[in-house]
């Protein structure tokens, strides 16, 4: 390249730089003061030298200074893995990163074809289809690389590149994303179980649905989760759940061949007595124990996990024949209580690495545990409460405070004739039973006095009329009970 030629070029890339926006050909023929076919020469060869990029305005072509990057930076100072590929797809370039990840080193790489077997990452199916199909467009996509049992997530970028020499050529440029694939993918799930839980049938098991949600976190071949819960009745631990299947047959070895679930554990008093004294605080967080014989640095035994109700030597058996090494184990806890335990064996080589997602998640679980037991004890005293009333020898009757009946005991249909479904409401109740209307009256001022607490409620004398309009005198007590419910005891 002559002297008076490189000076040409370096006018013309002064004259872009100084434009930001862009040049036509007229305009830069203009400003270095040189006819057309001259300038669109100098172009054309900064154009293939990649220094210049151009694109069509309309019925003119516009021309900029191309933003290029030093090699050498491009490579060294990124977190990214990078690749320089030629026309042909054989590498021309590749950073530390890649190498790292490959184990080849550099010189092994240079001139090698990716389509050969034997890359990692660039080599799969998946990744020769995406960089086959960039053309002359930048192209993103996603690919994912196994390694050590693990998937790896890649944003693969697919760039259209300029050599110096005006060869053609592409630029890979893969970044990990596995953890914020991993952090999307858990929020998810969170979401998702979150809203499960709030929506889940009373009816359905949701010991199960705990150890079902825990092993969608879990590797594989690892999906070995069982469930202790408190039961209400009788007041003890019972194993609720084993799951998978697998393992749910194995852990029978450890019963004699029985299925655990259902079997009593009294954990609780196992671990609450000396030397462990553990409690609602010190069991709530997920605790990571190792055991003999795979682990010298044993805490807690599967024996004491157990609760000593299996034999120490079936235990460390079942250990062994299953390649158990550490229990997992996090309390189901909510404001002091502890309504279960859930653990999860896995491997001596294995760790879990979604703990505290599963932490997470078994927070919202002894909610939803919580919220259950406390409804079922709502609907039993509910229930204990209207036996109480139909096991009264005097008729009652009771009206909530939007005015609507709520029950009417066994003595008063037996006495008035009158069920639930003849007078749902106060009115229709005192249009039949008391259909004149100073009768009426009084009864609605016994109401107002009897519905205000800070008042005595006083026991009437009026006559009721029966459903086979039979007329009775009684004494009628009004009850205020403290959600607002009204009782009416009726003395003949």
């Amino acid at each position: 390249m002559g002297g008076e030629d490189q000076a040409l070029y370096n006018l013309i890339q002064k004259s872009l730089k100084l434009s930001p926006r862009g040049l036509t050909i007229t305009e830069i023929s203009k400003k270095i003061k040189k006819d057309r076919n001259i300038t669109a020469k100098h172009l054309d060869i900064l154009k293939a030298e990649g220094k210049v990029d151009t694109r069509q305005v309309g019925s003119a072509r516009v021309y900029w200074l191309s933003e290029r990057i030093p090699l050498s930076a491009f490579l060294c100072f990124t977190r990214n893995i990078i690749l320089i590929l030629d026309k042909d797809l054989n590498i021309v370039q590749v950073n530390n990163q890649y190498l790292s990840i490959s184990g080849f080193s550099k010189e092994e790489l240079i001139g090698r074809s990716i389509l050969e077997n034997g890359l990692p990452l660039i080599s799969s199916q998946k990744a020769i289809s995406i960089i086959s199909s960039s053309g002359n467009e930048q192209v993103i996509s996603e690919i994912s690389y196994f390694k050590d049992n693990y998937e790896y997530v890649y944003k693969i970028e697919v760039i259209p590149t300029h050599f110096e020499d005006g060869e053609k050529g592409l630029t890979i440029v893969l970044e990990d994303i596995s953890e914020k694939k991993k952090h999307l993918k858990n929020m998810e799930f969170l979401a998702r179980t979150a809203m499960e839980l709030v929506e889940l049938n009373p009816d359905a098991d949701i010991y199960q649905y705990i150890a079902e949600c825990v092993c969608e976190l879990l590797p594989e071949k690892s999906k070995r989760c069982w469930v202790i819960s408190l039961d209400q009745v009788t007041g003890q631990l019972l194993i609720r759940a084993v799951f998978g299947e697998a393992f749910r047959k194995a852990s029978a070895y450890l019963a004699g061949g029985r299925d655990l679930v259902g079997l009593a554990v009294p954990l609780q008093e196992c671990f609450s007595e000396k030397s462990y004294f553990e409690g609602p605080l010190s069991i709530r967080a997920m605790r990571e124990l190792k055991h003999r014989p795979l682990f010298e640095d044993e805490e807690f035994s599967f024996y004491d996990i157990c609760a000593h109700l299996f034999p120490r030597d079936v235990c460390e058996k079942f250990l062994v024949t299953n390649h158990i090494g550490k229990t997992y184990l996090t309390g189901l806890v909510w404001q002091e209580q502890i309504f279960g335990v859930v653990g999860i064996c896995m491997g001596p080589d294995e760790d879990l690495e979604s703990w505290q997602v599963i932490e997470s998640f078994l927070r919202q679980a002894s909610i939803a545990i919580a919220r259950r037991m406390t409804e079922q004890r709502l609907s039993q005293s509910e229930q204990d409460y209207h036996n109480l009333i139909n096991e009264a020898e005097l008729p009652v009757l009771t009206m909530d405070n939007h005015g609507r009946i709520t029950h009417v005991n066994r003595k008063y249909t037996d006495d008035f004739g009158y069920s639930l479904t003849d007078i749902p409401t106060r009115d229709i109740w005192l249009k039949q039973t008391f259909p004149g209307i100073q009768d009426q009256h009084r009864i609605l001022e016994t109401l107002k006095s009897a519905s205000d607490s800070t008042i005595k409620s006083e026991s009437i004398l009026i006559s009721l009329t029966s459903k086979n309009n039979v007329r009775a005198e009684v004494c009628i007590q009004p009850v205020l009970v403290s959600d607002g419910m009204l009782l009416f005891f009726m003395k003949p």
